[in-house]
């Protein structure tokens, strides 16, 4: 199928709300932006929680019902929730949003990894909330962990009992064999959706030559059952994602992984990246998906089996 998922991931852990004034933190921008990323051509939404009193990040059910139910009414856009929250909360918190409202989609990070954020505290800035920079420069030492106890988890209460399917999220190398793990053991069934993550400190560089690697490794591990996407942080985002477009895959942009939309010039929004990426794919002469297209791509089960 000549067709290019763009998913979008809205706000994320990772960036904090001194850092953007266009980043969305409280529900109702989450929802706009949500909404207006599924208008300018966004098949799938990747949302995380924030705390709307101090956009801190959140895995509390209660936030994400704060924003889903107007995302859903106002775009068929495939919703994703993630599992991975972030680093700092254990994973039964991480779990709250995806148990209560069992979503078509989630993301499963493959693997227990360093998520090192110090970087961005070095920057000078007046930071609107006292919870940012500690956050940020703790990240020295901080150990993002999804064991295969972790995996199994989640693989059973959100795939097994509540029929949704995986953004599976690989950092590196190792991370393609523990998903080949987990095929072998029955637990994850085609079509498998990979979304390489390259830039986080911790992970994959970003060099063409390593995605080219990993296209390579993940077809030899799992043939034709693998589809694969490529996110990458910061400045890579777009030229990683017109790479894999080039290679025949699908892409994701949004806030989460990068601020900017050029170079020393912040996105407005998360719609502005999508029309970027779309742009770019559509001069490839591939078309974008459709929610329904990625529904039948990926397998999902539909937006009435959910709970949202």
């Amino acid at each position: 199928m000549n067709k290019t998922i763009i998913s979008c991931a809205i706000t994320g852990s990772i960036h904090t709300p001194s850092m953007s004034p266009h980043l969305p933190w409280k529900p109702e921008g989450i929802a706009m932006q949500s909404i207006d990323a599924a208008a300018a051509g966004a098949t799938i939404l990747h949302l995380h929680a924030r705390d709307p009193d101090d956009g801190r990040p959140s895995a509390n059910a209660d936030h994400f019902g704060a924003f889903l139910p107007q995302i859903a009414k106002k775009c068929d856009a495939v919703i994703n929730l993630s599992t991975g929250g972030s680093a700092i909360m254990t994973l039964e918190d991480r779990l709250a949003g995806p148990l209560r409202f069992r979503p078509e989609m989630c993301s499963l990070n493959m693997g227990t990894m360093n998520f090192a954020l110090y970087p961005m505290a070095e920057k000078e800035r007046d930071w609107l909330f006292d919870w940012e920079e500690p956050f940020l420069r703790g990240t020295d030492d901080l150990v993002f962990k999804n064991t295969p106890r972790d995996i199994a988890g989640v693989l059973k209460l959100m795939g097994e009992e509540r029929d949704a399917r995986f953004e599976f999220e690989c950092y590196d190398i190792g991370h393609l064999y523990m998903l080949r793990h987990f095929a072998d053991r029955g637990m994850i069934k085609a079509p498998i959706f990979i979304q390489f993550v390259f830039g986080v400190l911790g992970g994959m560089g970003a060099d063409p030559d390593t995605l080219d690697h990993m296209i390579a490794l993940a077809r030899k591990l799992f043939g034709d059952d693998v589809i694969f996407s490529v996110l990458a942080a910061g400045r890579h985002q777009i030229p990683m994602a017109t790479f894999s477009a080039e290679r025949g895959g699908h892409v994701r942009v949004g806030l989460e992984d990068n601020l900017m939309i050029a170079k020393g010039v912040l996105a407005p929004s998360n719609a502005a990246q999508v029309i970027q990426i779309r742009e770019i794919v559509e001069k490839m002469g591939r078309s974008i998906a459709s929610p329904d297209d990625a529904r039948a791509m990926l397998g999902l089960k539909g937006r009435a089996n959910t709970a949202i």
